[in-house]
């Protein structure tokens, strides 16, 4: 198994007091496991074999996890906080084969994601095309905007439980859609220039 160096800075910046505890879990699943790779998903060290997570450890304020990927049966979660408290290497060992094996027998099926059906689009206030209507740079960028984007719009417009303050979001959201920004720009990260 060759060492990601993501994960080599990801037990660099533990505590202290975990970082022989997270060594000690990556040996093992080093020599249990010699074909699998190291990864960082979900921000946190991860072991996969053909693809598939195997297993992923994790570091805390005052302990360390390792948890075993599999189905309901035979999923673990194993807590520590000292080498005292490991499970047995031989332990440890058998449970990360037995999850490599489930992959390699086709035993851990890829999880079925639900088909969702599209949500409806929310029809246009006239009042708003109207707000549009008068800013061709903010009609165009409207109509560019993924439905999510537009359905943001105007949900907020819609949600306005008074004229005076539909006629005040309506004013914003043709200012800022010609800016060719999103309902909630403020709380998005920057997007980096080419």
């Amino acid at each position: 198994m060759s060492r990601d160096p993501r994960v080599d800075a990801y037990i660099a910046q533990s505590a202290e007091p975990l970082r022989p505890l997270l060594e000690h879990l990556r040996e093992v699943a080093h020599r249990a496991l010699p074909e699998a790779q190291e990864a960082i998903k979900w921000s946190v060290p991860h072991f996969t074999v053909r693809g598939r997570n195997v297993a992923g450890m994790s570091a805390f304020k005052a302990h360390c996890a390792l948890g075993i990927h599999g189905d309901a049966k035979s999923r673990h979660f194993i807590r520590v906080t000292s080498l005292a408290d490991m499970p047995p290497e031989a332990e440890l060992t058998a449970l990360l084969c037995n999850a490599v094996q489930r992959i390699v027998d086709g035993r851990s099926p890829p999880v079925a994601r639900a088909e969702r059906a599209p949500r409806p689009e929310i029809p246009m206030p006239d009042e708003f095309a109207a707000v549009l209507a008068r800013s061709p740079k903010a009609q165009a960028a409207f109509e560019r905007f993924a439905p999510s984007h537009r359905r943001d719009y105007l949900e907020w417009i819609t949600g306005a439980k008074t004229a005076t303050t539909r006629d005040k979001r309506m004013a914003q959201a043709a200012e800022w859609i010609a800016e060719g920004r999103t309902r909630n720009w403020k709380y998005e990260r920057p997007r980096k220039s080419s």
